[in-house]
């Protein structure tokens, strides 16, 4: 069993094996579209609120909330955990993934579920956050599903569906109809590999949108010439859309990105240096994090010595935000301690701070409160709608892969976090969380947020602060 974001050692699952124009209104999605493959972000105005004019806020907030009526024991001030009523119920569950997107047509955010070891699902928004299961959406083999990505390919005006898989290698293509039905094209990627990333940009400025494939592999199978070569292959991919097929890529990983073997768990694409292209920083298992600078074409150049490692890392999640208030983007890595094993590394989350021209110092002793539990996701959103982002995170207890309370940390528009678990999350909210995605799936204007597991319920809270305009 490779180790692996989806593979906890120790813990079992079920065995099984012409050019369309581009649309002027692009399909809704979630907030981890709107922030994972951005340009760089405009500072927020009133980032940087003044101490007092920030208490008052805080009180106003709270004095509204409270004057709406008392609470019930699942709420706090900023989040209600809806789950019972909300959301299909399947506790054995290993939904590893979400991704939010309106693929239906309807003018809200469904929810597209990577699983493993079963087959993908559709949610389906009534238009007040409450889902429903859309049954056979999805190819019916049970995969070793990780991740989940929603774009417009094929420039149509509707989005489209990439899954990647680890163990089984079966990644999966699907374009959307625009109604919640969708076309399996899964024969038109370039390769199969044991992957557990994907992301969706367009990294060469050519307006079609491209693929960033993390593969993982497995460096005892490189040695092993009984195994196929695509569980050996340890290079990422970059599968450019093609211009004059839209819906189909090009394979550019051998002239584009550096020939390096890694064990990637996450990339993330965002503007780290200011020229106006998308860069890439890279989360591995084993090997250290990589930064790769974009030359502006989708081409790529290893530029790790930007990054400040201080420390042997085993990454499973990346985020890119503007955490101190300056204008460009910080990198944040989500850390275990081991997948599922003994005590190895040091599962403190890294908090790297950008100097504005894509170097990176890790400032994490300064910024962040300390973590002793693993954290497989996490993801940034303005939780109390003062301006900046806010950070929540999956947690686990390594060893015994016990299940934890989700984590919350406040962002003082700093970039100085505090831990507000308990003020901010509901008691329930709790399991082995694997996957955090946000956005308003409920129209009230406060962002809401799923939370994925393994063999976890997966969660729904619905925020109660609405964001400023």
């Amino acid at each position: 069993m490779y180790s692996s974001k989806r593979s906890p050692s120790g813990f079992f699952c079920p065995a099984a094996p012409p050019q369309s124009p581009a649309p002027t209104n692009p399909p809704l999605q979630g907030q981890r579209e709107a922030w994972g493959a951005a340009s760089l972000p405009a500072r927020a105005p009133g980032v940087a609120i003044p101490g007092l004019r920030r208490l008052a806020r805080w009180l106003v907030v709270l004095l509204i909330l409270t004057s709406a009526g008392p609470a019930r024991a699942q709420d706090t001030a900023y989040f209600t955990d809806v789950t019972a009523t909300h959301v299909p119920a399947d506790a054995a569950a290993h939904i590893l993934d979400i991704d939010l997107g309106d693929v239906d047509g309807d003018g809200d955010l469904d929810a597209v579920c990577a699983l493993e070891y079963d087959a993908n699902r559709l949610y389906v928004n009534d238009g007040n956050g409450r889902f429903t299961w859309r049954r056979d959406v999805f190819a019916p083999g049970e995969h070793d599903t990780e991740e989940v990505e929603l774009g417009d390919v094929d420039r149509d005006g509707h989005l489209d569906v990439v899954f990647i898989a680890e163990d089984d290698g079966r990644h999966e293509f699907y374009l959307g109809n625009g109604d919640g039905t969708f076309r399996n094209v899964s024969d038109r990627l370039p390769a199969r590999t044991v992957a557990n990333d994907v992301e969706i940009a367009d990294v060469n400025g050519d307006d079609y949108l491209d693929l960033v494939v993390s593969n993982t592999g497995s460096g005892a199978a490189a040695n092993d010439d009984s195994l196929p070569e695509w569980e050996t292959v340890q290079q990422n991919f970059l599968w450019l859309g093609d211009p004059d097929r839209p819906g189909y890529f090009i394979d550019a990983s051998d002239n584009h990105l550096p020939a390096v073997s890694d064990a990637t768990q996450d990339t993330k694409l965002g503007d780290l240096d200011g020229d106006g292209d998308l860069d890439m920083v890279i989360g591995n298992e084993v090997p250290p994090n990589r930064l790769l600078i974009n030359t502006g074409d989708g081409t790529f150049t290893d530029r790790s010595d930007r990054l400040d490692l201080s420390v042997p890392l085993e990454t499973r999640e990346v985020l890119l935000f503007d955490a101190d208030g300056d204008g460009d983007l910080d990198v944040f890595f989500a850390n275990l301690t081991s997948n599922n094993g003994p005590w190895r590394k040091n599962p403190q989350a890294r908090l790297l701070i950008n100097d504005g021209t894509g170097h990176f110092t890790d400032e994490t002793a300064t910024r962040l409160p300390t973590n002793v539990f693993s954290s497989y996701d996490a993801g940034h959103l303005d939780v109390d709608a003062d301006g900046d982002q806010d950070l929540l995170l999956c947690a686990v207890q390594i060893p015994g892969f016990h299940p934890l309370q989700v984590r919350a940390y406040r962002n003082d528009g700093t970039g100085q976090f505090t831990d507000v678990t308990g003020a901010v999350i509901p008691q329930a909210t709790r399991g082995r969380g694997w996957d955090i995605a946000s956005g308003d799936l409920n129209g009230d204007g406060a962002l809401d947020v799923f939370i994925g597991g393994w063999g976890t319920q997966v969660r729904l809270l619905l925020g109660r602060i609405p964001q400023t305009p």
